[in-house]
């Protein structure tokens, strides 16, 4: 126990440090649900959900959860958008791909996730993936928070050509209440660092998820952010609990998230390509001149030659989207979302 607690706090001192200059965002915060057929091989865990699976798909998307979550935080979500979209389009069958990306959920039990820990890594673990299951190239990618930026940089990527000529660019992104550029110092109440300091500060095998959720408590957070927190948890050999992500790399991710930016590809997104944003009302974490730029890209007039971006307002919602408010975001989605029938 006193080498796990020297270890963690080694990775404390090494968080602050990494962070150092910069102010981060809100945790994001997903209700826990069961996965159903895990699939997982060398490359990333993912789950999968298709209404009728006898039949062939029409088409693909992908669906990318944000730090520190996991692929089964949109299970939930996904059926249902699913459901609403077969509903409108009897003819379309969309293949949901509940990805878990690297160093979280079933990824980060995974060899051959190699440092650096950032954007275009996990970006290039999705295209990896498809390669080695033989799938079409996503239609689609939905993406949140740091979720939303893995996908931005996916399509960028696409267009440039780094996955191989057999790279097919999305048709589509979601990208959801994640800001396309760099953070801001002044745009946060550093939630998140305070989860991350917290969690690094704690040995690696932990008594029990109830000690952690009272940990937690304890220490001032939120009831509905200590149990999820506390969701992320699996069992250890010693009928102990560990985390189910790999924290020093997540970290890693979380820099790269915050100092990664894509407005460049929002200001000459692709021919063919779509970039639908999804700001959530309430969020903590939009500076009010990002959203004018946003607005006024929206509001381009459409080229032959270039792809646009459409700006979307969640009401009634924190960052916590797929909770906070799912009808309303089924409601965005829904009838914006790609029809099969265009590919």
């Amino acid at each position: 126990m006193a080498a796990s607690l020297r270890a963690s706090s080694s990775l404390r001192s090494r968080l602050l440090l990494s962070s150092s200059g910069y102010s981060p965002w809100r945790l994001l915060l997903s209700s826990p649900v069961h996965s159903e057929a895990p699939h997982q091989a060398q490359t990333l865990a993912f789950d999968e959900i298709q209404l009728s699976p006898e039949k062939p798909p029409t088409a693909t998307a992908f669906v990318l959860h944000g730090l520190l979550g996991s692929g089964r935080n949109w299970r939930s979500f996904s059926r249902t958008l699913a459901s609403e979209l077969q509903s409108r389009s009897p003819s379309d069958e969309w293949k949901m791909v509940l990805v878990d990306l690297r160093n979280h959920g079933r990824s980060a039990g995974t060899k051959g996730f190699d440092p650096p820990h950032n954007m275009s890594t996990a970006a290039k673990d999705l295209a990896d993936l498809v390669k080695a299951r033989g799938w079409p190239w996503p239609d689609v990618v939905v993406g949140h928070s740091m979720g939303g930026k893995v996908a931005l940089d996916f399509a960028e990527s696409c267009s440039h050509g780094v996955y191989g000529d057999s790279a097919v660019l999305p048709k589509q992104l979601w990208v959801l209440d994640s800001v396309p550029g760099q953070v801001e110092t002044d745009n946060s109440d550093g939630e998140v660092e305070k989860v991350l300091q917290t969690l690094a500060s704690l040995p690696s095998s932990l008594p029990s998820r109830k000690w952690v959720i009272d940990h937690m408590l304890s220490l001032g957070f939120s009831k509905s952010l200590s149990e999820w927190i506390g969701s992320n948890l699996k069992k250890a050999d010693n009928d102990h609990v560990t985390w189910a992500f790999d924290l020093q790399a997540a970290i890693d991710m979380f820099n790269s998230y915050r100092e990664r930016s894509y407005w460049a590809l929002l200001e000459h997104p692709p021919k063919d390509l779509e970039i639908a944003i999804v700001q959530a009302e309430r969020s903590d974490r939009w500076d009010p001149n990002d959203v004018q730029r946003l607005k006024a890209l929206a509001k381009r007039e459409s080229r032959p030659d270039a792809g646009k971006v459409s700006l979307h307002v969640l009401p009634n919602s924190g960052h916590w989207v797929h909770v906070d408010n799912p009808k309303g975001l089924l409601e965005i989605m829904a009838p914006n979302f790609l029809s099969a029938g265009k590919n």
